[in-house]
């Protein structure tokens, strides 16, 4: 396939205190969320200036994976839009009509097949067109990328480096657990994620079981330590009444305190590209709050960021999509017709490829 250009397609975040409930008020939109409960969400926005990290991430990936292309040859121009924030999606669309791109690649910020991190946001891009009216341009999206080595390499090495710390400060390896956490997802989104036929788990839990298995595989190989390991999942939303995925990180934490076994744990965000919000707040506060009352050395593995074996993921990712997939493995099935279904309606989206 032919593509002039390439579109990430991200969540946004606000810029500073006055665009945090304005912001959340964006996320929450038509979910009936009381504004006391955006309030207090709001908070964890405001403890860190009211400006949410993934803004600027983003604009580091753009020039971090612009680089890694053009070393390649491949001198595609990277736009940037959003689903809750400035840029939106149709503010990219506008500037990339200006520049007369015809054919455009988006590549979402999630990793993982589910309804909010991929089938969502192809929605969003197809609105976004359709509310601009008739324009020529094709945008497809990217099929999910948590299989590339790339994405899980950054986590190998802290991971080990952070198993040899804990040994040298006298941490038996079995006393130490890891915890692979990602986003909390509704159990029926879980169970239809992915292409049919939807099977449980789903292929959101199986995605993440896999990274999880890879991960520890290579630390094996690696060091020959066997530490305990779980998946555990964080930032749950929504009502207390729906079935969520479990455990909650906090609770896991909790529990392994009754267990006794544990002294350490070493936190893994595999669910994520950057550390934003979610990892800083849930993660880098609560859930660091819950092992220190706990007694427990507490230490959270960084996300991909902007590594150089990351970007290599992503690139690879472009030329697979340029080549119509020839180059590299791709998933079978994935972003199919009938991938990550809207819970709530069905809605035109934007082809995945």
């Amino acid at each position: 396939m032919s593509y002039d250009a390439i579109l990430l397609a991200s969540f946004g975040g606000p810029e500073g205190p006055d665009d945090v409930i304005p912001f959340l008020e964006n996320v929450t939109a038509g979910r009936n969320i009381p504004r006391e409960r955006l309030e207090v969400v709001g908070q964890h926005y405001f403890r860190f200036g009211g400006i949410s990290p993934i803004n600027e991430q983003n604009i580091a990936l753009i020039d971090e994976l612009r680089h890694e292309l053009k070393n390649r040859g491949v001198n595609l121009p990277i736009y940037w839009g959003n689903r809750n924030w400035k840029p939106y999606f149709t503010d990219a669309i506008e500037d990339m009509q200006a520049d007369e791109r015809k054919n455009v690649l988006a590549i979402s910020t999630s990793a993982y097949s589910s309804y909010s991190g991929c089938r969502q946001y192809r929605e969003n891009v197809a609105t976004a067109l359709d509310k601009l009216g008739t324009i020529d341009m094709s945008i497809s999206m990217a099929h999910p990328y948590s299989n590339r080595l790339g994405f899980r390499t950054r986590s190998v090495e802290v991971l080990l480096d952070s198993l040899q710390f804990l040994l040298t400060e006298n941490h038996a390896i079995d006393a130490i657990q890891v915890l692979f956490t990602t986003h909390s997802i509704p159990t029926d989104s879980a169970l239809t994620s992915g292409p049919e036929p939807h099977e449980a788990p789903g292929e959101y839990v199986r995605q993440h079981v896999e990274v999880m298995n890879d991960i520890m595989k290579m630390v094996n190989i690696s060091s020959l330590l066997k530490p305990p390991f779980q998946l555990v999942f964080q930032s749950r939303s929504g009502r207390p009444s729906d079935p969520w995925l479990e455990p909650d990180i906090n609770d896991a934490i909790r529990q392994l305190a009754v267990e006794g076994n544990t002294t350490a744990v070493v936190v893994v965000p595999i669910g994520f590209i950057s550390d934003h919000m979610e990892v800083l707040w849930d993660l880098d506060t609560e859930a660091m709050a819950t092992a220190e009352e706990a007694n427990f050395m507490y230490i959270r593995v960084p996300t991909p960021g902007t590594d150089e074996d990351f970007m290599v993921a992503l690139a690879d990712l472009v030329e697979d999509a340029l080549h119509d997939g020839v180059t590299r493995t791709k998933p079978a099935g994935l972003c199919s017709g009938t991938c990550c279904p809207n819970p709530r309606a069905q809605l035109a989206t934007i082809p995945g490829v």
